[in-house]
């Protein structure tokens, strides 16, 4: 049984990769420079149907998870995905929202539904933000030389925050869990708030912290030289989003705790995991 994992490389996939090897699984990653991963590797192109479905073809499971991109790129990328699932037909497919919205006509909700169509068994992981958000360099600077946690949420904006750590941990139990279908929520419950954070964060290096909620745009700015400004207009908008949302709590009864038995590492278990 062969399991083939997106961007293995990378902040989302290489845990995933990692929790798979760790349980004895056969793990093939999928990248775009094999000679650049250590292990089993596949050249794939996300713009290529038959790029994909050669990837996919034979394999148990497949994580897929859209690349950064613009919204056009991030939806190419997802019919292209769909199609390759249709043509190749592996055995199960778990597919990250990556924090993105699964409503109106976006790449992660076309890709959902057009997975749906294929008829093949999937499940889909929806974490709400990640807590490697915070260790953005400017964000964590501030932490560390300010004591201030700035982040473009309202200090009132209860998040179900959860780490590419725990997202990898359900997606490795739903690989091999194909009666487990639909969206399974992940994160903290009930949801932290910037304060929450902050105290986490203190608690850990031993020092104050307090939280103050950025301006979106500022923090676009701050991170644009690091992911490309394609990538970073996408960031501000779900951020003016979140200004006009309630909060961003996953449902108790769609959980990974409740469907699967997996609990989210707390801020500090987190910050300690990593070595931060």
């Amino acid at each position: 049984m062969t399991y083939l994992i997106h961007g293995a490389t990378g902040a989302q996939g290489a845990p995933v990769h990692a929790a798979l090897a760790r349980s004895g699984a056969s793990v093939v990653a999928a990248v775009r420079d094999p000679a650049a991963f250590d292990g089993d590797a596949v050249a794939v192109d996300f713009s290529s149907v038959g790029s994909l479905a050669a990837a996919y073809s034979g394999k148990e499971g497949v994580f897929i998870h859209l690349p950064i991109g613009s919204p056009d790129q991030q939806l190419a990328h997802a019919q292209a995905a769909v199609a390759a699932v249709d043509r190749a037909r592996p055995q199960r497919v778990v597919v990250s929202t990556s924090g993105y919205s699964t409503e109106g006509d976006g790449a992660v909700a076309a890709l959902i539904e057009g997975l749906k169509g294929t008829g093949v068994s999937f499940a889909t992981v929806a974490p709400r933000l990640f807590l490697e958000n915070l260790l953005l360099p400017f964000v964590v600077a501030s932490v560390r030389d300010q004591g201030v946690l700035l982040y473009p949420i309202r200090r009132d904006y209860a998040v179900s925050w959860s780490s590419h750590l725990d997202v990898a941990d359900v997606i490795a139990g739903l690989l091999v869990r194909p009666d487990v279908t639909g969206t399974v929520g992940v994160g903290a419950l009930p949801g932290l708030v910037g304060d929450d954070l902050a105290a986490a964060f203190a608690r850990y290096f031993d020092r104050d912290v307090t939280f103050e909620a950025q301006d979106p745009d500022a923090f676009g700015t701050l991170l644009a030289p690091l992911i490309g400004q394609d990538g970073t207009d996408a960031v501000v908008a779900s951020y003016h989003w979140r200004a006009t949302q309630a909060d961003e709590t996953i449902e108790s009864d769609s959980s990974a705790q409740r469907r699967l038995g997996v609990r989210p590492r707390s801020v500090e278990q987190w910050l300690r995991d990593l070595g931060v």
